[in-house]
């Protein structure tokens, strides 16, 4: 099960943040300090938190400024809806609902009162008396005629007195929930035997009830399936620490006082550490307090002896599995040999966490990178947090790496890519080497305008606040000055959508080691937000000696841009390309017409609107002309963030042969102009 979309209302700085979409596998959030980014991640976890994470407050977690709602109570807690979650359903949750349920939506919402409630859509519809009334009426006047038939003199009530006794007060609206399905299901078999066996219409509308009494119950037995299936959200932000060397008795002599050490983070840490272990602070520090007990004592020995090698084996089965899980996503460099094996072991009343190198050597942790340090912290907290459900589990990483290096920051984004692969993460940062120049349509922008409207979150690149998207701003042009100060060639594009269709359908036919579509890994792919400004960053780069190659649509804004004769001095007309050379039987094509197909299949899917037969009977006319007209309110970045998303879910078998083949001869020329 993975989240879709969710909405935060009435927490902390959050009125209403909008419903705001989540990534499939990774989704990231930016935003200056105090945008209310972290407080996002915390009501996000409400939806379903570790049994050891407090709940909603409603003292500290409802907005200060309307907290006298609640003391007057103008509102009420138990009506103040805070988090709500969609969640589409995986093959593995499909399998074990009826075939009906397979494509709903699960949605789960938290009240402040701390109340959880769930509800389906997109599922079929429940039932309720009005669906069934008019059945029931006609069925009830056969049996109740059949019954005065056989019962002529009978003082016991008419099955019709009987059954409006049950009904009561029940209006059209009232859903047949557990309790009056079993009323009305009593009501049908105890008096089956009054429907005229040669009645063939009677006993089908009999049927036909019993199954539509039973069949809410099927939905609630859904409901319950799904609320087991939800994935524990698992916090954990840039504080959390596991201390390299720690005292036992000291530890749970705080935990039993209930007192914190200076540094709580440690302590949580540590206590996740433990847990993960499989024994308290309490009972660790008695082991190593205890005497060996006396030779001759065999049985008392034994004991001793199994505590032992217990703490021994549970202290070497952790380390195995944090060492597996860190290598696997660390993926420390080959070239340089560094200690990654990590070994918890005991002596008497310390708890000892170190690094081995592949000859034996050990290091305290402390003595690692602080990312590596940050890694192991972090899968402490997240295997204490969702023990056996990790598998099952979504990451809110707050801030994470913050305290790396920037170039080391970047080579993090691919562990927390690596991360994301096996648990749906979602993360805060305002630092620009976490957001990858390929991921701006996995970022959405939180900004904290005015106190009045509080936090918002922004699904499209936009805010009206230049610090939020500074990030943004910043991974650009860090990814252009790479461009600007190596020996890389460069295609310079008109704006964003043209890089994200460039750059995943090139990922797809790498994948897929298409003969002569194939695009130089060497190629560095620059927008500059506007046909018109593509001439600015030609020059840019053409006077720093680079091979520099430009592709605009065949549209008025891209004939302009390449008739500009600073644009054709620089580059000369070989190195501007036209998407008309690529896709020439549509007037005036932009990039789009070169997926013209799969776009449409997608709209279709994404945006409920089928274009086909238009396209069909204007086969000429540009792609993006068409869904401008009949998709209202219809956005190129949209459409082409629906494209990424497709893109990661297909191969490039998914493309039809005409589309393998204008992006083959696109590629070709693009690795031609830059040769």
């Amino acid at each position: 099960m993975r989240l879709k979309s969710a909405r935060i209302q009435n927490y902390r700085s959050i009125k209403d943040t909008g419903l705001f979409q989540v990534e499939n596998l990774k989704t990231i959030f930016v935003g200056p300090n105090e945008s209310g980014k972290t407080v996002i991640l915390q009501a996000l976890q409400q939806l379903n938190q570790p049994s050891d994470v407090a709940e909603f407050d409603e003292l500290r977690d409802y907005p200060r400024s309307l907290y006298n709602d609640i003391t007057t109570k103008k509102v009420k807690s138990e009506d103040v809806e805070v988090v709500r979650g969609y969640f589409e359903l995986e093959d593995a949750d499909k399998e074990l609902l009826p075939p009906e349920y397979s494509e709903c939506i699960y949605v789960k919402y938290k009240m402040l009162n701390n109340k959880r409630y769930h509800t389906l859509e997109n599922a079929p519809k429940e039932v309720t008396y009005g669906d069934i009334k008019n059945d029931l009426n006609r069925l009830c006047a056969h049996i109740s005629k059949q019954f005065n038939i056989d019962n002529p003199s009978s003082t016991e009530k008419d099955p019709t007195q009987a059954l409006q006794l049950s009904i009561g007060n029940w209006n059209d609206y009232s859903k047949i929930d557990a309790e009056k399905a079993k009323e009305l299901k009593g009501w049908l078999e105890k008096n089956y035997s009054y429907i005229d066996e040669d009645n063939q219409k009677e006993e089908e509308r009999y049927n036909k009830l019993h199954n539509q009494i039973a069949f809410n119950g099927k939905r609630d037995e859904v409901l319950k399936i799904l609320s087991q299936r939800t994935p524990v959200f698992v916090l954990f932000n840039n504080y959390f620490k596991v201390k390299p060397l720690i005292h036992l008795q000291h530890l749970a002599d705080r935990i039993d006082s209930n007192v914190l050490d200076n540094d709580k983070y440690y302590d949580y840490g540590n206590t996740c550490l433990l847990k993960l272990l499989g024994f308290s602070a309490r009972e660790l520090s008695n082991i190593g307090a205890t005497a060996s007990p006396s030779q001759n004592n065999s049985e008392a020995l034994k004991a001793y002896r199994d505590k032992l090698d217990r703490r021994s084996y549970q202290l070497d089965a952790a380390s195995v599995r944090l060492t597996n899980e860190i290598k696997r996503i660390w993926n420390p460099d080959p070239k340089r040999p560094e200690a990654d094996k990590l070994v918890i072991s005991a002596d008497g009343q310390y708890l000892k966490v170190v690094v081995e190198d592949n000859i034996g050597v050990k290091i305290e942790l402390d003595q690692r990178s602080e990312g590596f340090q940050w890694l192991v912290s972090f899968y402490v907290v997240f295997f204490a947090e969702a023990m056996d459900k990790h598998k099952n589990a979504i990451l809110l990483l707050d801030e994470p790496g913050m305290s790396l290096h920037g170039l080391k920051q970047r080579e993090f984004r691919e562990t927390i890519s690596r991360l994301a692969e096996n648990n749906q993460t979602i993360y805060t940062t305002h630092s620009p080497f976490l957001v990858g120049p390929n991921e701006l349509d996995l970022v959405r922008v939180v900004e904290l305008k005015d106190r009045e409207e509080g936090t918002k979150v922004h699904t499209t690149i936009s805010s009206s606040d230049p610090a939020g998207l500074l990030p943004l701003q910043e991974a650009l042009g860090y990814d252009l000055a790479q461009s600007l100060f190596t020996q890389q060639k460069n295609l310079v594009l008109e704006g964003i959508t043209d890089y994200w269709y460039l750059e995943s359908t090139a990922q797809l036919l790498r994948e897929a080691a298409i003969k002569d579509a194939i695009l130089d890994e060497k190629t560095a792919l620059i927008f500059a937000n506007s046909a018109g400004k593509v001439v600015y960053y030609a020059t840019i780069l053409h006077a720093q000696k680079m091979k520099v190659a430009a592709l605009l649509d065949s549209d008025a804004a891209g004939d302009q841009a390449a008739q500009q004769e600073h644009l054709v001095h620089a580059l000369g007309n070989k190195n501007i390309l036209r998407t008309k050379d690529f896709c020439p039987n549509i007037l005036k094509p932009e990039i789009e017409d070169l997926l013209r197909d799969t776009l449409i299949t997608i709209v279709k899917d994404d945006f409920g609107v089928d274009v086909k037969s238009i396209s069909e009977t204007y086969p000429t006319r540009p792609i993006v002309d068409i869904f401008t007209k009949e998709i209202s309110g219809f956005s190129k970045y949209k459409l082409a963030k629906s494209y990424v998303r497709w893109t990661r879910n297909n191969n490039a078998n998914a493309l039809n042969s005409d589309e393998i083949r204008a992006w083959s001869k696109l590629i070709q020329t693009i690795n031609k102009a830059l040769k």
